[in-house]
């Protein structure tokens, strides 16, 4: 069974940071992409940004520049470091991870449960 449990989540005031963190346990083989998507109330869930094995990034235009995702393979973890935080990126941000399990040699996406980040003064 893989588990991806997130941590970092909060209330910060517009302009501030927060570091997000998501870590991968399990019968896992090997962590292909890993990605962080988020979802605002009354909104469809949105990816936010994706990293390859290799650590090639892809990000959503609004948080070019702000936003920076990371992983660290050997820790089996994925990070989101969000600086100068806006009202609109409130939202529920979920870890996802194309992962092959060691048993069974199955792939497949597994999400995290979700933290919740909220930006208001």
């Amino acid at each position: 069974q893989v588990q991806l449990v997130e941590s970092g989540g909060g209330l910060v005031q517009p302009g501030g940071s927060l570091r997000l963190s998501c870590a991968a346990s399990g019968s896992i083989f090997r962590i292909n992409d890993m990605g962080w998507y988020r979802q605002a109330p009354g909104k469809q869930r949105e990816l936010v940004a994706s990293i390859t094995k290799g650590s090639s990034t892809n990000y959503l235009d609004s948080v070019k520049g702000r936003f920076t995702i990371s992983r660290d393979n050997a820790k089996k973890t994925v990070y989101l470091q969000m600086n100068t935080l806006k009202p609109e990126d409130t939202a529920v941000y979920y870890c996802n991870a194309d992962i092959t399990t060691s048993s069974g040699w199955a792939r497949g996406r597994y999400w995290g449960q979700g933290t919740q980040v909220t930006v208001s003064s």
